[in-house]
């Protein structure tokens, strides 16, 4: 399927998240009572819900975005450049925001589709939920209640890769070495997150590391397609 597809008709996207307040004791009684029910099963033993904290951005309940970042394909004279942009703030409203005038603007459309690994697990739920918390409507192509799996314009590097094997999970980076691609990891990886931006407080240096996990996905996806790599001089931030 995805060799039918325009490839300019897709955007590449990553995001990044945190947990909403920068420690358990900024979380309101209602919600600490609510955070150590709901990760009583996943801390270790003798683990505190306040030691867990940490990990609070990977639920969307009680985590925020901080970054979203997206790329696109756009055909040149001299074939085609890959193009980034990102979302990035304290404010999640406004990266939200932002973020959904791209996708009501220019992937409205039933041909455009949205592509990242791990997606469907993820990002796009994870995208999705925040906006309801917020108030914000949802986008037609992130809004997927009711239409069958055939219908939805998600794709997800790590769903292709397993070829109807839904019992293991495939990180961007173990793919990226398979594939002979420059590691998105070079720098920091997820589980630093928290700390790059509550106590160093650098931002740009998380969007950095989403970026690259952007263009990881879209030189994954050319592999799926057996199509050559994208050299450096092709890609921009924008």
């Amino acid at each position: 399927m995805i060799d039918n597809i325009n490839i300019e008709n897709i955007l590449f996207l990553d995001i990044e998240t945190v947990p909403s307040e920068p420690t358990f004791d900024n979380l309101p009684d209602r919600m600490k009572k609510l955070w150590e029910h709901k990760t009583l099963q996943r801390r270790k033993e003798n683990e505190t819900a306040d030691e867990f904290y940490r990990s609070a951005g990977i639920f969307a309940e009680f985590g925020k975005i901080i970054c979203i970042s997206a790329g696109y394909f756009k055909r040149t004279g001299d074939g085609q450049t890959f193009r980034i942009t990102s979302f990035a703030g304290d404010d999640e409203i406004l990266i939200l925001k932002d973020f959904f005038n791209l996708l009501n603007h220019h992937y409205n459309k039933k041909d455009n589709f949205l592509c990242a690994h791990n997606g469907k697990e993820f990002d796009y739920p994870f995208i999705a939920r925040r906006a309801l918390i917020n108030g914000i409507k949802i986008p037609s192509i992130l809004d997927i209640a009711g239409k069958k799996p055939w219908e939805s314009n998600l794709i997800d590097t790590m769903e292709l890769w397993k070829f109807g094997d839904y019992k293991s999970y495939t990180s961007l980076n173990l793919l990226a070495a398979i594939f002979n691609i420059d590691t998105p990891k070079d720098d920091i990886d997820g589980s630093m997150v928290y700390s790059v931006y509550y106590k160093e407080k650098d931002l740009e240096r998380i969007v950095k590391y989403c970026q690259k996990d952007v263009l990881t996905v879209a030189q994954v996806f050319l592999k799926f397609r057996g199509e050559k790599l994208l050299d450096d001089d092709n890609v921009s931030i924008v």
